[in-house]
């Protein structure tokens, strides 16, 4: 059974807060809170999404425990970080390959933040051997990438088209003016629809608008999969 109904208000309220109070005390003041407008509804919504994720794609996961699961922690590794803040000032959840055991896996992506939501997929920073074949994968199958990334209504629904961090210069083996250039020069590669209005959360249709963005990227996630030797 769907236990999903929305996020509550309080959830982006709550990161709002969050902002202006980034500290250990605040946060433990307010933890019961962050449980309850936060943690248990992406649980609820994690679990209405593993039934539609198996439908689109069987072989990522929809895990809504709220640790060890698809949903991110909140607290920030600042150990190596010149920003003190402690946590994390939005919620979001990966739905990654069954065989990615990290963030560096290709993956579905749902991020949701006071100044907005957004949703897709994509690989991050993958490292150096899997970028490769991701390159290669472009170089080989050129006419296939750019039917991708110029469908109509793969461009509708991601006006921003394929994003990420980049090269300055292109690659050792590819030249400067090859067709796809653009997008052998990144580090990272991803797709996203930004959601218009935020309050769209606190709907249980909020699963339908994540569910449509995901099915719309999946010829790129298929793609991405396939490039790193994964089955889709």
């Amino acid at each position: 059974m769907n236990d999903f109904k929305g996020f509550p208000e309080d959830c982006l309220t709550f990161f709002a807060d969050l902002i202006t109070n980034n500290n250990r005390d605040w946060f433990q003041r307010n933890k019961a809170r962050y449980k309850d407008s936060v943690v248990y509804p992406m649980s609820d919504f994690i679990a209405a999404m593993a039934p539609r994720l198996d439908a689109i794609a069987p072989l990522y996961i929809a895990d809504p425990r709220p640790h060890g699961g698809s949903m991110f922690r909140i607290y920030r590794d600042v150990r190596f970080s010149r920003d003190p803040r402690p946590y994390k000032e939005h919620v979001a959840c990966q739905f990654r390959h069954q065989a990615g055991r990290d963030a560096h896996a290709p993956g579905y992506y749902v991020h949701i933040a006071p100044d907005g939501v957004r949703f897709g997929g994509g690989i991050y920073l993958p490292p150096a051997p899997i970028l490769a074949k991701i390159r290669r994968t472009i170089d080989e199958r050129g006419k296939e990438w750019r039917k991708i990334r110029q469908d109509a209504d793969f461009r509708v629904y991601f006006p921003e088209g394929i994003r990420g961090d980049s090269l300055k210069r292109a690659p050792k083996g590819y030249d400067n003016d090859h067709p796809d250039i653009e997008d052998i020069r990144r580090k990272t590669l991803f797709v996203m629809h930004h959601l218009k209005n935020t309050h769209d959360i606190t709907r249980p249709d909020f699963v339908d608008k994540v569910d449509d963005a995901f099915q719309r990227a999946t010829p790129f996630m298929r793609f991405l999969t396939n490039a790193v030797e994964l089955p889709f």
